[in-house]
């Protein structure tokens, strides 16, 4: 009846030394420092997140092999921050760590796995445990020997049959158990689907007002007065005149019926010039 024993001594530990562990009575955080603590890190799959699985294959102490690699699904996805990081029907694995058939003598055999890890949906591996507190608190620090793992996974699922005197200890397809992420996992959410939050925008700076472009006052005489101005070919109006002319360079052309033609090339940059042209008769042709 070893078997059957050590179930009953494994049920009756937890409630013993729950009823044992002292009352500690301290005084509330400050609310500040309690909303902190409640904050979790960002793209973080926390410790402790349950997962929970269904077996993918019969496994038996008959013919189950240490270090032989054991099918899990998971049954139930898992969700940072609105996003599933652990889809439903994702592949996890156990490992045996312990096999024994049922041996001669009535001695009954010994089974026992450790969960390992669950694939993400981008593939990554996430650790997993098969308690949920990882320092060993509690009942699980007590207990010991090869089922220490499995005891907390299995005894709830598992038939007691299965752990009477002499016989194969047998895990039946599809039971359903519940493991936890081991430890704190930071997740690149773009990979998951997340587009990564959009840099603030930055205020542009104020356009400053465009400069007018220089201007250059061309005051223009002529003796005799009344002749044409032409400035880059174009008529203007007639001397004496005041002509106004965007900075740079242009062609002056005072034109007068009997006259020889009046030309200068200027460069200018704004202000007064003053042009004074001296027309010379031109004989008839």
């Amino acid at each position: 009846m070893f078997g059957l024993v050590l179930l009953s001594a494994l049920c009756l530990e937890v409630p013993a030394q729950q009823a044992a562990a002292p009352s500690q009575s301290s005084s509330p955080p400050p609310p500040a420092a309690a909303n902190a603590s409640q904050l979790p890190p960002p793209h973080t799959l926390l410790d402790g997140t349950p997962v929970k699985l269904r077996l993918g294959q019969t496994i038996s102490s008959a013919d189950a092999k240490v270090g032989q690699e054991i099918p899990f699904e998971v049954i139930e996805e898992v969700k940072v921050e609105d996003a599933v990081v652990l889809p439903k029907g994702a592949s996890a694995i156990a490992t045996v760590t312990e096999a024994e058939h049922k041996k001669s003598m009535g001695r009954a055999g010994k089974l026992s796995i450790n969960i390992s890890y669950a694939r993400l949906a981008d593939q990554e591996k996430v650790a997993l445990r098969a308690t949920q507190d990882s320092k060993g608190g509690g009942h699980v620090g007590a207990m010991t020997g090869a089922m220490v793992a499995t005891s907390i996974v299995f005894f709830p699922a598992a038939p007691l049959f299965l752990f009477i005197h002499g016989k194969d200890i047998s895990i039946p397809q599809g039971t359903v158990v519940t493991a936890f992420v081991e430890g704190d996992m930071h997740l690149d959410m773009a990979r998951f689907g997340v587009a990564p939050p959009a840099p603030p925008v930055q205020p542009s700076a104020p356009a400053s007002p465009a400069k007018p472009a220089s201007q250059a006052n061309l005051m223009i005489d002529s003796s005799p007065t009344g002749a044409d101005i032409e400035i880059d070919d174009a008529f203007v109006g007639s001397t004496p005149s005041i002509v106004t002319v965007a900075a740079g360079s242009h062609k002056v052309t005072i034109r007068k019926k009997g006259f020889a033609d009046w030309t200068r090339t200027l460069s200018v940059t704004g202000g007064s010039i003053q042009l004074s042209a001296e027309l010379e008769h031109q004989a008839p042709q």
